[in-house]
C-alpha cells in the first residue's frame, strides 16, 4: 500500500465536498408555498399567545395561593 491511500484529503477538498452534500440535500427538501408558510406562522403565533395566557393565569393562581398561605 502506498502512503497516498492512507492520507486524508486536503481541507479545501473536504470543505468543498461538504458544501456539495449540503446543496444536494437542500434540493431534496419539500419547500412550503407562501400560503403554507403564512398558515404555519399564524398557528405558531396563536399557540405562543395561548400558552402565554395559560402561564400568566397559572402565575396569578400561584401568586394568590402563596399570598393566602403567607
Amino acid at each position: 500500500m502506498s502512503n497516498r491511500e492512507n492520507e486524508k484529503p486536503k481541507v479545501t477538498a473536504r470543505v468543498n465536498n461538504y458544501f456539495k452534500g449540503v446543496k444536494s440535500e437542500l434540493k431534496k427538501v419539500n419547500w412550503p408555498t407562501k400560503k403554507e408558510l403564512l398558515n404555519y406562522t399564524v398557528v405558531v403565533l396563536a399557540t405562543t399567545f395561548a400558552m402565554a395566557l395559560v402561564i400568566w393565569g397559572l402565575d396569578l393562581v400561584f401568586q394568590n395561593l402563596v399570598t393566602l398561605i403567607v
